[in-house]
């Protein structure tokens, strides 16, 4: 049982190629092509994303400040207490 996961059965007639890790460029166009990639997905999907968002504010901040509203005592209801 000494064989690794990868290891464990023979396949022939298939090739396979690995580059090392060390010879890969993980940031490879970031900066000329990734920023402007990503500035362009933000505008096409604003006009999506965020009226939802503006609309689910408005309705929050109402239904909190008339929560608020309520759960305030009536100061008529104690003006004869001593």
């Amino acid at each position: 049982m000494g064989k690794h996961f990868g290891e464990l059965a023979k396949v022939r007639g298939i090739v396979t190629y690995k580059l090392s890790p060390f010879e890969q460029r993980a940031f490879a166009g970031v900066i000329s092509h990734g920023i402007p990639n990503t500035l362009r997905r933000i505008r096409s999907s604003i006009f999506r994303v965020v009226p939802p968002f503006i609309i689910g504010y408005i309705v929050y901040d109402a239904v909190e400040s008339r929560h608020t509203q309520l759960s305030r005592k009536n100061p008529k209801d104690y003006e004869n207490d001593v």
